[in-house]
């Protein structure tokens, strides 16, 4: 045992010398000389060196027999098991293993990819060729450019720093830093990226991966945008072959020719079937010109896009609330659409302006020059308002339009099962402490019954009432009048419920990130 050890002791080093040793195999011509006392094999035509599994051709080199290395020049051809290189001149040590490539470098991995520079060093030892003046990955999918980067062969991994350029069919990107696995074809976001696709679509984000063959990503923190629409978010799971899309976290997609936001904690979007879905703290803002914006919150958003405008739809659903300066309402679902510009509530839906409510099985809101101009409401239809005195005038009919002027209900029109309470109020000037003060006071209620109505308001109030068809009218004074009198039958007061603006606008803002993305 003693003894094997002893030959393994001496045989060792010979070996791992024989390994670093580069053997001279052949040239057509070799000369020999003396230069600064260091002996140099000059060799010409057809030089072939070899060292272990690595073979080096070139047309001409300078062998430094005892220093272990070479100078090698003209079609310059290394070949080490996976790799192929090509270049013009060769600087080659052999102890450390070291290729220093110089002038038309053409680095192959071999049924992989090809890196393309004029300055490369191969370390054979660690598997690794770096360049640093420039240099293009090329593949069957992707071309990369950068000024500077290396090449793990072991991995595939390459690493691009400085200005990097990608390639492909379906897209073009930038980056400061970036990372390709030129066998799995997976791009590796390690900085502000950039991409462009053959569709016009833009694209930002700070990091992420994308596998170019199956067209899939996995984003963070970025913006897609198109000249319709944009999107920005935390996360991103985007299927390109699919065509479906899904972000995540602090979510703001904007449709650029509606003027419409959408924001939410989750979404997706089904190109295929041209349906978007946000849901989880989800609002919308529909932008008008004149800074006046109609919000809209619900468990879920719902966009359905079509070619033909008159399907186009926002659907929002379950626990819905509207705010605007002039408007506020909730409903359980709506439904918006844009070619007609009708908003449809259903389910206990129920509208304010200024002191009015209006409620109804189901309210459609047309919207005119992007302000609000009529108001339908069908079966079981109240207008209500409430008077300085906290009376309640209430109107009641099977159908009734409501107009607008100014933002304001202009008139009221009433068709079917026509009723009406309006308290009736007067003026008077007393005394009081030596000084005429102005007291209102109840002068009466009316009770009206007539198949059809209208009613006039002035700056938003009840101003008159025009009873259409043979009205069955009542006149109750001050002491006649009587509680169960006051209300009409189905009238419910809902002010508690009145949404304020921050009940609908509760998204929090887009954490910002790194480069400056919107």
């Amino acid at each position: 045992m003693q003894r094997f050890s002893l030959i393994l002791f001496i045989v060792m080093p010979v070996l791992v010398q024989a390994q670093k040793k580069i053997d001279f195999i052949h040239a057509d011509v070799t000369k020999g000389r003396i230069v600064n006392g260091v002996r140099v094999e000059r060799a010409i035509g057809n030089v072939q060196f070899k060292q272990n599994t690595t073979t080096i051709y070139c047309d001409s080199a300078y062998f430094y027999r005892k220093q272990n290395r070479l100078e090698a020049f003209g079609h310059v051809h290394i070949v080490d098991d996976s790799v192929d290189i090509t270049s013009l001149r060769l600087e080659y040590d052999g102890t450390k293993k070291i290729a220093h490539l110089r002038q038309n470098v053409v680095f192959e991995k071999l049924k992989i990819a090809k890196l393309y520079t004029d300055y490369l060093d191969y370390y054979r030892v660690k598997n690794e060729a770096r360049y640093f003046n420039n240099g293009k990955l090329v593949d069957t999918t992707n071309t990369l450019t950068s000024e500077k980067g290396y090449y793990e062969v072991k991995t595939n991994l390459a690493s691009f720093k400085k200005n990097v350029v990608g390639v492909n069919p379906d897209y073009t990107l930038t980056s400061d830093t970036l990372q390709y696995n030129s066998k799995t074809r997976i791009v590796y976001f390690r900085d502000l990226t950039r991409l462009k696709d053959k569709e016009g679509k833009t694209a930002i984000y700070e990091s992420g991966v994308y596998d170019t063959r199956k067209k899939i990503s996995m984003l963070t923190t970025g913006v897609m945008e198109t000249p319709s629409y944009k999107i920005v978010a935390d996360n991103y799971d985007l299927d390109d072959k699919k065509k479906y899309y899904r972000v995540k976290g602090h979510v703001v997609m904007t449709s650029k020719t509606e003027n419409m936001l959408v924001y939410g904690d989750d979404s997706y979007y089904d190109k295929k079937n041209g349906i978007s879905k946000v849901w989880n703290n989800a609002y919308a803002a529909k932008v008008s010109e004149e800074g006046d914006t109609l919000f809209v919150t619900a468990d879920t958003l719902v966009s359905i896009e079509s070619q033909d405008p008159k399907k186009k739809r926002l659907l929002a659903y379950h626990s819905v609330k509207i705010y605007k300066q002039d408007m506020q309402g909730k409903a359980d679902s709506l439904a918006y659409l844009p070619a007609d510009s009708v908003l449809y509530f259903y389910k206990d839906p129920v509208l304010w302006n200024g002191e009015n409510q209006m409620t109804a099985d189901s309210i459609r809101m047309f919207i005119k020059n992007k302000k609000i101009d009529r108001i339908y409401m069908v079966n079981n239809s109240f207008v209500v308002s409430i008077d300085s005195l906290q009376n309640f005038n209430q109107i009641k009919g099977r159908k009734m339009t409501t107009y607008f002027a100014d933002k304001k209900i202009d008139h009221v029109n009433v068709e079917g099962n026509g009723e009406s309470i309006y308290h009736a109020l007067e003026e008077k000037e007393i005394k009081k402490d030596s000084l005429l003060v102005k007291v209102t006071f109840l002068a009466g209620m009316n009770k009206i019954i007539c198949s059809n109505i209208r009613i006039n308001f002035l700056e938003g109030k009840v101003n008159t009432i025009k009873f259409l068809i043979k009205p069955d009218a009542s006149f109750f004074p001050p002491h006649k009048i009587i509680d169960k009198d006051r209300k009409l039958k189905g009238f419910t007061w809902r002010a508690d419920q009145r949404p304020l603006r921050k009940d609908v606008v509760r998204k929090s803002v887009p954490k910002e990130a790194k480069g400056g993305l919107p």
